[in-house]
């Protein structure tokens, strides 16, 4: 199994941020049941405001290719496209366990 986390951070001020990482999060939260290879995915909106990151997920998959195969869906891709204006940064981390 493989675990998929990726951090984001948008551009703006924070009530723009928030909207944005709220609409982010419900459409990846829609993800599993789109796509076959998730077999789980979890979404955090920042609470701190000490922190400077907006929004975590952490999506489970069988393995290395099913990353990929999750990455290029088309459900994927039109999630990805409601921040492809905000996105200052991404963080991503892959790893088995």
């Amino acid at each position: 199994m493989v675990k998929h986390i990726v951090t984001f951070k948008f551009k703006g001020e924070p009530e723009l941020r928030l909207s944005v990482a709220e609409k982010f999060k419900a459409a990846l939260m829609a993800l599993p049941e789109q796509i076959d290879v998730l077999r789980s995915m979890e979404v955090g909106i920042n609470s701190n405001p000490a922190e400077t990151w907006d929004l975590v997920l952490i999506a489970i998959v069988d393995n290395m290719d099913d990353v990929e195969v999750y990455a290029k869906h088309p459900a994927h891709v039109a999630a990805a496209s409601i921040i492809a204006p905000y996105k200052e940064n991404r963080a991503c981390v892959d790893y088995v366990f």
